[in-house]
């Protein structure tokens, strides 16, 4: 950062650090102490529309991966698109096995980024449900800003903001939250939060 863009107030973005992604199992911990919501065992990366034959082959690598990884039968990535266009890849592991679905989420983030697809990653979230009531969230990784944020959705798209508020003060030790709430997208319908 020069001179000039310190005295203008301007700072550099945070730069993507996936290995932020492995707070999330402790920060588990920590939600279900405080709220009550534990993890679904569903997680999704999400990035901006890519096709073609090199994608294509990325998307094998990662399902390859993910089978040999996770020993188990049939595809553990689910890919699928929104309906603006976006991409997503869903992963899948029972409840208790956080630590394993945040290890594939971070091997998907990293293949992607290493064939040069990283400028079209946005995001990765994991999901969460509160047992007593059904109620849904998901605590969503900005990559190109290295922070989190939490999603509540509620039915017709509408959002929970001061669940989400609340979150955002429980795990204000446990990861880096992202400040700007302009930038808490809502992921309406992503994979991962059902």
């Amino acid at each position: 950062m020069g001179f000039l863009d310190a005295l203008l107030g301007r700072s550099r973005p945070a730069r993507p650090d996936l290995d932020r992604l492995f707070a999330l199992p402790g920060a588990a911990l920590t939600l279900e102490a405080a709220t009550g919501f534990t993890p679904t065992g569903a997680g999704s990366v999400c990035f901006a529309g890519v096709e073609g034959g090199a994608f294509a082959r990325v998307r094998d690598e990662v399902r390859e991966l993910l089978d040999a990884d996770t020993g188990r039968g049939g595809v553990p990535v689910e890919p699928s698109r929104d309906a603006y266009g976006y991409g997503w890849l869903l992963a899948r592991h029972p409840p208790d096995g956080l630590p394993a679905l945040v290890t594939d989420l971070h091997a998907v983030n990293t293949l992607l980024r290493e064939a040069g697809f990283g400028p079209h990653l946005l995001c990765s979230l994991v999901g969460f449900r509160d047992p007593r009531d059904g109620r849904r969230l998901a605590l969503v990784y900005l990559y190109k800003r290295g922070s989190f944020y939490p999603f509540a959705p509620l039915v017709g798209e509408r959002r929970d903001t001061a669940l989400e508020l609340q979150v955002r003060a429980v795990l204000a030790d446990e990861l880096r939250v992202e400040a700007d709430l302009g930038r808490w997208f809502p992921v309406w319908g992503a994979p991962g939060l059902d």
